[in-house]
C-alpha cells in the first residue's frame, strides 16, 4: 500500500480533497505519495498529515458536513468531532514517540534536573 492509499484509509476514504491536494499534504510532511507505506518509518508523518487535513476542515466545517452528512448534523458537532479527533491523534503521536525513545534506551532528562 502506498502513502496516499494509507492516508485515505486513515481518513475513512472520505473525499475531502483531490489526490493532488492530498499529495501536497503528504509532501509537506516529508512523504512521497507513491512510496510504499512503512508503519515503522512513516506513521508519525502520516498522522501529522491527517492532523493538517483535519485542521483545514476545522476552518470549513461546511465542507466536512457535506461529505459526512450522516454522522455530523451541526457545525457544533463537526467542530467538537474535529477537535476530539485531532487531540486523539496528537496523543497517539506522543505515545509512539515515547515508545521509540524507550526502545532506543533514551532516558528522559527530567529525572536528572534539580
Amino acid at each position: 500500500m502506498d502513502n496516499l492509499s494509507r492516508l485515505k484509509l486513515e481518513l475513512s476514504n472520505k473525499e475531502y480533497y483531490t489526490n493532488e491536494e492530498y499529495s501536497v499534504f503528504l509532501g509537506e510532511n516529508n512523504l512521497v505519495p507513491s512510496d510504499t507505506y512503512s508503519k515503522a518509518t512513516n506513521e508519525i508523518n502520516l498522522l501529522n498529515t491527517v492532523i493538517a487535513i483535519l485542521e483545514t476542515l476545522a476552518n470549513d466545517t461546511d465542507m466536512m458536513r457535506k461529505i459526512d452528512s450522516k454522522d455530523v448534523m451541526t457545525i457544533d458537532q463537526a467542530s467538537k468531532y474535529l477537535e476530539s479527533r485531532i487531540s486523539n491523534i496528537n496523543a497517539k503521536i506522543i505515545d509512539i514517540q515515547e515508545s521509540k525513545n524507550q526502545s532506543t534506551g533514551n532516558i528522559n532528562p527530567i529525572f536528572f534536573t534539580r
